[in-house]
């Protein structure tokens, strides 16, 4: 290992909780904040505790609900093909024009032959 390159190890250093909970353990910070610990957490109390940011909850709740019941949340797209037009005049006159024009050359050679 090379020297004078690793983080100082803390063996007691303390952990401090948003709910009041403090213990020791070993760390290469000598203080660390905490905002849920396993005195506070869910899984370990058994308590439901709701953090809703900004309603994100709810939305999810009742998409779910819908869910259940079957209902569909979201509306249903149109699928609509977009017309293109030509860009100028003479462009819309050959395409009108052209089928026309090629029926009428393969009619003449059939003609000429006989």
């Amino acid at each position: 290992m090379q020297e004078k390159i690793h983080p100082n190890f803390y063996e007691n250093a303390t952990v401090n909780c948003a709910c009041g909970e403090s213990f020791v353990t070993g760390s290469v910070m000598e203080a660390i904040r905490v905002e849920i610990c396993s005195k506070c957490h869910p899984f370990f109390t058994g308590k439901v505790k709701m953090l809703d940011i900004a309603g994100r909850v709810e939305k999810f709740q009742k998409k779910h609900a819908n869910a259940e019941l079957g209902v569909n949340t979201k509306p249903q797209r149109r699928v609509v093909k977009p017309v293109v037009l030509p860009k100028d005049k003479k462009a819309a006159a050959k395409a009108e024009t052209k089928p026309a024009a090629t029926a009428e050359a393969k009619a003449k050679p059939a003609e000429a032959k006989k």
